[in-house]
């Protein structure tokens, strides 16, 4: 078993842990075994590795405890993996200058309260079961508010700091956003469907993965778990103060069920989006419903892929020529270096939440 010893070089004015994950310890965030220690020098670090026998080539990153904690680049972009042959010498340090939730300063008060609705909420549509949970503000039973209430995708990857693809940080977001008074919101995250996920999120129509199970999913959203929201939690039903988001194929989905379902919501949060499943997706929708009236907040990233960006901006305007009776709100943010992962959707998400509601 090859030992190997990683060398750290960062700055000091960060007291958070350091940890890597990689290839080699299957991307599992700040596990203990793999917490690097501090060098002889301030600002150096170092960790030995065990790998296996078999492994020839390792890729990693450095984070400070969460994927919504995780290495930038030098000017704050998103950083590539390390990575390293097994059968060299590994000499030279890493670098890192920025770190991921460096400025998010919150305070465990203002955290979030979360309420496992059901292991098991039963999805009649696709005869099926979801893990569903609620992000309910701080002090929601310390009031008599009602809340605008938004439903995001994925719900594993939204605020478990050992999510295996990483977390958004939903929580720390929230916290942090209703110190600053602008986190008056309820979250219902949904989990995904794990192997069924694919056809879960994708159109019910002739689409590159073949047909899927979007329509029947988005009826679930809108007409099973909706109204157990709201007659359970004190929300905010109208359109106006519902919103429906998620990333990658999780947004394209949050877009079926705008589409699909324009009396529902007025909200979305549509970050990374898969248009590339469908690329006439919006004038084929366009040609059930030209209803849609709300806000639409769109990010891409340009490190993404090469038709990340044009394909949102041709969506963009499409839904614009297609609904011109229809008074919709853009905003588009894209960012030259944004790569997909939920570190960066995380980073997103407060200012997407502030525009939409």
């Amino acid at each position: 078993m090859p030992r190997k010893k990683l060398n750290l070089i960062t700055g000091t004015d960060d007291d958070r842990p350091i940890y890597v994950a990689g290839s080699f310890n299957k991307w599992r965030v700040a596990e203990d075994a793999y917490q690097l220690q501090a060098g002889q020098l301030p600002g150096q670090w170092e960790i030995t590795l065990d790998l296996p026998d078999d492994m020839v080539h390792v890729e990693y990153k450095y984070t400070r405890g969460g994927w919504e904690a995780v290495e930038l680049g030098q000017h704050g972009e998103n950083a590539l993996n390390h990575g390293r042959h097994v059968a060299k010498r590994w000499t030279e340090p890493d670098r890192v200058v920025n770190w991921a939730g460096a400025g998010l300063r919150y305070r465990d008060e203002f955290l979030p309260k979360i309420e496992i609705i059901d292991e098991a909420f039963e999805i009649p549509q696709l005869i099926r079961t979801r893990r569903v949970a609620a992000l309910l503000p701080h002090d929601y039973y310390e009031t008599d508010k009602h809340y605008p209430v938004l439903y995001l995708q994925d719900g594993q990857n939204l605020y478990d700091d050992y999510a295996p693809y990483g977390s958004w940080g939903v929580d720390k977001q929230l916290a942090a956003m209703s110190e600053r008074g602008t986190g008056d919101l309820i979250v219902v995250a949904i989990d995904h469907a794990n192997h069924q996920r694919v056809s879960e999120f994708t159109p019910s129509l002739k689409n590159k993965l073949g047909v899927g199970e979007g329509k029947q999913y988005c009826g679930f959203l809108a007409n099973t778990l909706k109204p157990y929201i709201d007659q359970h939690f004190r929300t905010r039903p109208a359109p106006r103060h519902t919103g429906i988001g998620g990333s990658s194929l999780g947004g394209l989905v949050s877009v079926l069920a705008g589409l699909h379902f324009p009396e529902v919501y007025d909200r979305l949060m549509v970050f990374s989006p898969s248009f590339w499943v469908m690329p006439d997706l919006p004038e084929q929708l366009m040609q059930l419903t030209r209803e849609f009236d709300g806000k639409v907040y769109l990010y891409g990233g340009e490190a993404e892929s090469e038709t990340m960006v044009p394909n949102m901006l041709r969506f963009q305007e499409e839904i614009q020529r297609l609904s011109r009776e229809c008074n919709l709100e853009f905003r588009t943010e894209i960012d030259p270096h944004g790569q997909h992962n939920e570190a960066r959707w995380g980073k997103e998400f407060p200012k997407a939440v502030e525009w939409l509601f």
